[in-house]
């Protein structure tokens, strides 16, 4: 207490010497206190700064100083963290390698879409229809379509073919928004795994690497057995109950001898199997109406992969025809 005492009076000392002002012979620092002085300026900040803490005299730690602590261990510094090799762009190179001209459906329906708009095509006054295989894979374009357009009016069967034929076509086509417009699209599809095999794939939840398409690909046993010289003689009539893959063999009949000289059977089988179902696709067509709006007609290949990766499709044809399926301007080049 006496030392802190003691450090008060040196303090008040050392401001009356900044003001000018020193105690007379006799006065004590003490009663210096009661003389009136000018205001001086004084720093407070540097003053109460020099004041030392209880447990300290004259700035001095009386106390059992505590050891400082340990340096901390310098830290090596983390390695730059190397970017993991990009799959999806990997995939994608392969696809559009294997299969020259094919475009995500991502892109696609993009580039349709837009194609469309400007034609006059909208959500609201327009009638999606589709000629795709029952294969669940083939759902996922259908679905991205939908979730623009809104309905579907469905014509396919097997492999792809508008079962449905002229009185299915003809259905759809009285379905159509008053002065509104049709988008058909069609075609087979095919499969391709991630390393790159065609004709299968993988399907969400099967640890089996599926064939894709088994219609087409039991279709080209069918004429392979035919054009081989191996096919079993038989007395059997074709059963109603499989009529449609029947009719997907008949259809790919006259492409034997292509798919005998191809250099990769399944990579040529979904192609072999479009040429026929365009033939029979625009012939379903010019037979019906499809209303003062027009048709649209895109037609390709189906591209399905594993369930990670988006799916693609080979453009073939994207005709924009009159309501007798005339051929007024072709859009294929705006998906490229």
């Amino acid at each position: 207490t006496m030392a802190r005492f003691n450090l008060a009076a040196a303090l008040l000392l050392s401001a009356s010497a900044v003001s000018g002002f020193a105690p007379s012979s006799g006065q004590s620092a003490l009663s210096s206190r009661s003389v009136r002085r000018q205001p001086s300026a004084v720093n407070y900040e540097y003053i109460f700064s020099s004041i030392s803490p209880i447990g300290t005299v004259g700035g001095k730690n009386t106390k059992t100083p505590t050891p400082p602590a340990p340096p901390k261990p310098v830290e090596k510094a983390p390695e730059p963290a190397t970017e993991a090799p990009n799959d999806s762009a990997s995939f994608d190179a392969m696809v559009k390698a294997a299969f020259p001209g094919a475009v995500s459906n991502t892109d696609l329906k993009a580039k349709a879409v837009e194609a469309l708009s400007a034609k006059g095509y909208t959500p609201e006054n327009t009638l999606l229809c589709t000629s795709l295989c029952c294969d669940e894979l083939a759902r996922n374009l259908e679905q991205e379509l939908v979730d623009i357009y809104g309905r579907n009016f469905n014509l396919g069967g097997l492999a792809g073919f508008p079962f449905a034929g002229n009185t299915g076509f003809g259905a759809m086509s009285a379905h159509i928004p008053d002065d509104g417009c049709c988008f058909l699209v069609h075609g087979p599809h095919v499969g391709i795994t991630k390393d790159g095999t065609i004709g299968k794939v993988e399907r969400p939840g099967i640890a089996l690497v599926d064939n894709c398409c088994g219609s087409a690909i039991a279709a080209s046993n069918y004429v392979g057995g035919i054009t081989g010289g191996g096919a079993q003689v038989t007395m059997a009539i074709q059963t109603f109950t499989d009529f449609q893959q029947h009719a997907v063999q008949e259809l790919i009949l006259p492409h034997g001898k292509r798919l005998e000289d191809a250099e990769d059977r399944m990579h040529e089988l979904p192609f072999a199997l479009y040429e026929s179902q365009d033939i029979l696709v625009r012939q379903i067509i010019a037979g019906g109406n499809a209303k003062a709006g027009g048709l649209a007609l895109l037609g390709g290949v189906q591209i399905n992969t594993s369930p990670d990766e988006d799916d693609y499709f080979v453009p073939l044809r994207f005709d924009y025809m009159d309501t007798k399926g005339n051929v007024v301007a072709d859009l294929l080049p705006q998906l490229k």
